[in-house]
């Protein structure tokens, strides 16, 4: 009888067992995790959800095709800026403004997107001087050229001088039509994006004739990435040149102006003084400027050329930069939109946001977030001071990054936050990680668990899976945005190449087709 008992108490206790399993399936499904009601969005019901369907529908179906020539056409690019990123920088936006995740970038309400595959011809995930020559001279090449087809060799200083595998940006394709062009960048307007705009190196990092001579070449027969944008074609007719980079400008025996560092030159050339010495022999009129005060102190009506180096390296971040000296992205794309709308035959513009990038490579979530509505907002900018009949306003990225929005988030919480504890240790994780990079910690007790303290300060690297000093770049395609004349022909999966192509089709610039000569 006892043994009965014990029987019937085993099999009883199984069963509550089994059952509390079964309630706990019913209850938590372990790969999707339910939120609390307490979250529920209660006027986000199905007549919301509904109509904001058939607005979206509506504003679709009103959207006319710009058959027509483009003026003008303003290049954005976040360097860096993956559809996390995007993402991300949206909820950003939207903690400030109370939407959260019902926040819109100013590029999410342009007509029309698509989507860039960004490899190179070496690499499934690529550089940014590589990229820079397929997105704006349409020609895709290997890691680290800028300016030179796949016959260059990186590093070689013969590569450089075979104008037979030279190719030409957008922006020469503008002047040679008779138009104007220039650049904005937070980066040294030396490094691979604005350089992709001029340059023709084999190596990226030839900035100045210093790393030429490391490099063991000859900075006097390959001319650095400087020299080149003061003296040669096509940069020396650029109208706006803005970003950092004093340091490669200036010789070693000469300090800097605002922070007292050395220049890197070793030639003795200054450089700055060069490009006002040509201007003069242009018979132009030209500005240099190197702080805000002196920038919207130009006289914009009675200035031809205008070059601003507002640091000694790249441009100071966002989040650190002391607004009484340093010019914001907008307000250099503002200046810049000035300067070139002199020109009524019009202008070709590149905008660069190129910390968003640097900071992801620190897994400095924080920073790179506020790089891109630094940039969001110059796009804003530029969008009050043209005209959608006349001016294509693109946006796009060079290569991704491997930022991750991981874990279920709840709504209308801080993106720099945490999204969730991990059921195999029982810490805390944050929304935002990253694949690799600096942010890789482990502790005596196993993985690190960011702190409220982490997550309030902007120098935090956020979580990594792997250990590496800097993060790498992510092979994902990236985003496309178009707004303007023909920004219809952005509506597909195209390579990284085609960008450059369809924007001169447009403006009937360029060697290829081009909508004039079809009309």
């Amino acid at each position: 009888m006892q043994l009965v008992s014990c029987l019937l108490g085993l099999l009883l206790a199984l069963g509550l067992q089994a059952e509390a399993k079964t309630s706990s399936r019913h209850n938590e499904d372990h790969y999707h995790p339910r939120s609390r009601a307490s979250r529920v969005m209660k006027s986000e019901d199905k007549d919301f959800w509904m109509k904001d369907a058939q607005d979206a529908l509506t504003k679709q179906l009103g959207i006319k095709l710009r058959e027509k020539q483009a003026k003008n056409v303003i290049f954005f690019l976040g360097d860096g800026m993956s559809f996390s990123t995007v993402t991300a920088t949206r909820i950003l936006k939207g903690s400030k403004s109370g939407k959260f995740e019902r926040e819109t970038l100013s590029w999410e309400e342009f007509d029309f997107a698509a989507l860039s595959k960004t490899y190179n011809t070496e690499m499934i995930v690529t550089d940014s001087a590589a990229s820079a020559t397929a997105y704006l001279n349409g020609v895709k090449t290997n890691q680290g050229i800028i300016g030179l087809d796949v016959n260059a060799v990186r590093g070689n200083c013969s590569s450089q001088l075979d104008e037979a595998i030279y190719t030409s940006s957008i922006a020469q394709w503008f002047l040679e039509a008779g138009k104007s062009a220039g650049f904005v960048t937070s980066t040294r307007v030396t490094h691979a994006t604005p350089a992709g705009t001029y340059a023709h190196i084999a190596e990226r990092d030839w900035e100045d004739d210093s790393v030429v001579e490391d490099d063991l070449a000859d900075p006097e027969i390959c001319d650095d990435i400087a020299e080149q944008l003061v003296f040669r074609e096509p940069a020396k007719h650029f109208k706006v040149i803005m970003g950092g980079g004093r340091r490669g400008f200036i010789p070693q025996e000469e300090l800097d102006v605002e922070e007292g560092s050395p220049g890197f030159r070793r030639d003795g050339k200054n450089l700055i003084n060069s490009w006002l010495q040509e201007k003069e022999k242009m018979g132009v009129s030209a500005a240099y400027v190197w702080n805000k005060d002196d920038l919207m102190a130009v006289d914009i009506q009675n200035t031809d050329y205008l070059m601003g180096l507002f640091a000694h390296s790249h441009m100071d971040l966002v989040l650190d930069r002391d607004e009484t000296q340093d010019p914001t992205l907008p307000e250099m794309t503002k200046v810049a939109i000035e300067m070139l709308s002199k020109d009524p035959n019009g202008y070709f513009l590149l905008v660069e946001g190129g910390r968003i990038d640097h900071m992801h490579h620190d897994n400095m979530a924080h920073k790179s977030l506020y790089e891109a509505l630094d940039l969001e907002e110059a796009v804003s900018m530029a969008l009050s001071m043209t005209d959608p009949e006349e001016t294509i306003v693109i946006v796009t990225a060079d290569h991704a990054h491997t930022l991750n929005i991981n874990g279920y988030a709840e709504r209308n919480e801080n993106i720099f936050g945490y999204s969730g504890t991990s059921d195999i240790d029982g810490k805390k994780f944050t929304a935002l990680s990253y694949g690799n990079g600096p942010g890789f910690r482990l502790t005596p007790d196993g993985r690190y668990e960011p702190t409220e303290a982490d997550i309030e300060n902007p120098d935090f690297a956020y979580t990594s899976g792997i250990p590496r000093d800097s993060s790498t770049h992510d092979g994902t395609d990236v985003g496309i945005w178009v707004n303007g004349p023909f920004a219809h022909l952005f509506t597909g999966v195209y390579e990284e190449i085609y960008t450059p192509h369809a924007l001169a089709y447009a403006a009937c610039v360029g060697h290829g087709r081009k909508f004039c000569d079809e009309k």
